[in-house]
Parts: C-alpha cells; structure tokens; sequence
C-alpha cells in the first residue's frame, strides 16, 4: 500500500484558534440562509470543523505554549474584540443599519487577527486577518446594495469561515499532509 511521506511537523501554538473561530463565522452565515437549506450547510459545517480539529489534534495535540503573558494576550484581545462587536451592532441596529452588522464585526476579527500574527508566529494569521478585512468591506458594499441578508451576513460568514478554515489548515500543515 502507498503511504506517503509526510514533511516533518513542527508544533504550532493554538492549533485550532482558526478552526473555531472558522466555525462561528460558518454559523453566522448559516443563519442567513432559508431554514432547511441553513441547517444542511450549518451541519456540513459541523461535520468540516470535527475532521479539522481531529486531525489538528491528532497531529499537534493541544500544540506548544504561548511566550509568556501570551494566554493573557490573546484572551484580552478577543475580549475587547467581541466587546467592539456587541457595542457596534447595537448602534448599527439602533441607526437601522442592521445588515452592516456581520461586514463590520468581520472588519474587526480580521484587524484582531491580523495582530495575532506574532503571538501565533504565522505569517498565515496576518494574511487571513487583512483578507477577512477585506471580505468585511466587500460585505459591506454588497449589503447596502442588496436586499435581504444573503450577501451582507451570509457571504461574510461563509467566506470568513472557509478563509480561516484554510489558514488554519495552512498553519498546522495539514494542508501538505493531504496532498498525494
């Protein structure tokens, strides 16, 4: 039987942080979509992220620790993060501008992404953070163009998802250990 080769794996801090926070934006963008289909995709979404974080783990475990003060880092970052989101989206809502929600709350994971890229030691992360931001202002043009909520939270939950699914694949090389 062929059994590939596989390139030596160097253990990574925080092996899943793409692979959940992936997960969330699936579920953003699931939510946005008709009820039978929503369900389909937010269950084949389920499905991507148990064989993601299976395979992380089983190749990196729970990874390597984050240089000190890191943990504390990375916690205060998501915090203040998810404190913007709650805070915009209530002012977003109260103006009437409710399908700029999830453009802008991706603008704003992107930007904390992004500056994740050094505590994570991945080029990867800064990519993926400046392409969420950029798929956030994209969302953003569309749903003010469009009715409904298909573009503005659904692209951009969607998308977000698949950008960080691969970034995090990339990061754990379990990109390259799929490949022939």
């Amino acid at each position: 039987m062929y059994r590939p080769t596989l390139p030596a794996v160097v253990p990574v801090p925080v092996p899943a942080f793409e692979v959940w926070v992936g997960l969330a934006w699936w579920t953003v963008g699931a939510v946005a979509l008709d009820p039978g289909v929503g369900t389909v995709v937010l269950a084949a979404g389920l499905v991507a992220t148990g064989w993601l974080v299976l395979t992380v783990r089983r190749t990196h475990g729970s990874g390597v620790p984050l240089r000190r003060g890191g943990r504390a880092e990375l916690l205060r970052r998501a915090g203040v993060t998810l404190g913007l989101i709650v805070a915009l989206s209530m002012a977003a809502a109260w103006l009437g501008w409710g399908e700029l929600i999830a453009p802008a709350a991706c603008v704003l994971v992107g930007i904390a992404v992004a500056r994740l890229a050094g505590l994570l030691g991945a080029r990867s992360v800064l990519v993926v953070g400046w392409a969420l931001a950029a798929l956030g202002v994209a969302g953003g043009v569309l749903a003010l163009n469009s009715p409904g909520q298909l573009y503005g939270q659904g692209l951009v939950g969607l998308g977000a998802a698949v950008l960080l699914w691969l970034a995090g694949a990339h990061r754990t090389r379990v990109l390259a250990a799929a490949r022939p």
